[in-house]
């Protein structure tokens, strides 16, 4: 037995201490080892968890998938009903297909024997009978005008167009121009029937009042003229005798009749055989003027109610021939342009007025009572010619005038002229500056230009037509040149 202080036992030691770090390292590792292998467990567990969830779901996909193959074999089984049933239908829909094929071929056989037995009656009805199903057809693409004879075959139809038309409308002037007066007199018009409006009648009433007003203004016209034209006529007869006694006292026309023999000259004029003719051409020729200008009157009224009555109506008819977008634009401006040409009518009117009544009250100052009223009338009309109509007045009341004497005469031409200058510096400024707000050159210029066209009528339609064009220049060009 070795006692404890022995070299060998000391000689061990540190063998047995590296062995005991040796184990203390191993266990330490071991410990580590184990606790990842917990680790692992835990993990795995986890896993384990998640996998039987997942076997869960597709345990519950697997049942809903059975359900759905179920559902789809009963739908399957009802499609597989109705294949049978549309087949059945089928066979059905083929067998009524079969009964109209023959209902349809006697049908066609009698339609054909009725076409036989009534031809006639077919041909006129021809045109019901096209295709009632496409009304008239869908319209086939343009055609292509890239082909130089195809551009000119249709520039030549157009200058063709363009010629035909220019010569109908010359072969229609008069009727055209009857068209624009009537026009130009229903425009000026309708402020009076608006204005009746106003007070509470409605339109048709409304233009019966004015219409009426009207006739009994030109059957008073010629109540008032027809006399005195028949009295000067009268007077001219009766006074022929008288005046040619002074031409053979006169010693100048005897010492011109001895030189030219006029006298000689006008009695053969008055033998000849072909004077009668001549002159019974005139007459008729001046019942032909009265006749036509009769007709015309008569249908300047009618067109004159129509187009009064039905304003509103083609206004909205013209205006929807406008695109939409400029629609509201162009209606402001229609009516601005009829509103001035109702204006002007209503203001020159009132011009005239104011110089037929000036002109009755000066007549019947200066003595000439029985024809106060003709001749008032006359100024008034010719005060509606632009420039001229008023010279002309006072030149016709100078001339009856001077029937009643050279003073009278001389005093109808100064009262003429000088109430000329007080109507065009005073009286027509002051009540056409809100009807045509234009300038004085345009007017001279438009009232020449108008009378060159179309002669009386042309000058009377100038001024309102010269403010029209005004308007739309200030209104759309001058903007837009603004604009630009």
């Amino acid at each position: 037995m070795t006692p404890a202080g022995d070299d060998t036992s000391t000689a061990t030691d540190p063998d047995l201490a590296e062995a005991t770090r040796e184990a203390k390292t191993a266990a330490a590792q071991a410990e580590a080892a184990a606790d990842k292998a917990d680790d692992s467990a835990d993990e795995a567990e986890a896993a384990a968890g998640q996998a039987a969830g997942s076997a869960h779901a597709a345990d519950a996909s697997a049942e809903q998938a059975d359900s759905s193959a179920d559902k789809a074999d009963a739908s399957a089984d009802k499609a597989d009903s109705s294949a049978d049933k549309a087949d059945s239908s089928a066979d059905k829909a083929e067998e009524s297909a079969e009964e109209a094929d023959d209902a349809a071929d006697k049908a066609a056989a009698s339609a054909k024997d009725a076409e036989d037995a009534d031809e006639d009656i077919a041909d006129e009805l021809l045109i019901e009978e096209r295709h009632p199903s496409v009304g008239m057809g869908v319209p086939g693409p343009p055609l292509r005008r890239g082909n130089p004879f195809t551009f000119g075959f249709f520039a030549a139809l157009g200058v063709l167009v363009a010629w035909g038309l220019w010569n109908a409308a010359g072969q229609a002037r008069s009727v055209l121009i009857l068209l624009l007066v009537s026009m130009f007199i229903a425009v000026g018009l309708n402020p009076l029937v608006e204005w009746f409006m106003r007070r509470g009648l409605k339109r048709g009433l409304s233009v019966g009042v004015v219409f009426l007003l009207m006739i009994l203004a030109v059957v008073g016209v010629g109540f008032a003229i027809v006399p005195v034209v028949t009295d000067q006529i009268d007077s001219l007869i009766k006074n022929a005798p008288g005046y040619l006694n002074l031409l053979q006292k006169s010693k100048t026309l005897d010492e011109l009749n001895d030189k030219y023999h006029f006298i000689q000259k006008a009695q053969d004029y008055i033998a000849d055989p072909a004077l009668a003719q001549r002159a019974f051409g005139g007459i008729l020729g001046v019942g032909k003027v009265v006749a036509n200008a009769l007709f015309n009157t008569f249908t300047i009224l009618v067109l004159t109610l129509y187009f009064l009555a039905s304003l509103p109506s083609v206004k909205r008819a013209a205006y929807s021939l406008v695109p939409r977008t400029r629609r509201t634009r162009v209606a402001i401006l229609g009516d601005e342009v009829l509103g001035r040409v109702g204006g002007y009518v209503s203001g020159q009117f009132l011009v005239a007025l104011c110089a037929g009544v000036c002109m009755f009250i000066f007549l019947e100052i200066i003595g000439l009572r029985d024809y106060a009223v003709a001749l008032a009338i006359v100024v008034m009309f010719c005060d509606f010619i632009p420039m001229v109509g008023g010279l002309i007045g006072v030149v016709v009341v100078a001339l009856i005038g001077f029937t009643g004497g050279l003073w009278t005469g001389l005093g109808c031409l100064i009262y003429g002229i000088i109430y000329q200058q007080i109507e065009n510096y005073v009286v027509a400024p002051r009540i056409m500056r809100r009807a045509v707000d234009i300038p004085g050159a345009v007017t001279v210029i438009a009232a020449l230009l108008g009378g060159a066209l179309l002669g009386v009528v042309g000058a009377l339609l100038a001024i309102p037509s010269a403010a029209a064009i005004l308007l739309i220049i200030r209104e759309v060009w001058v903007r837009k040149a603004d604009a630009s």
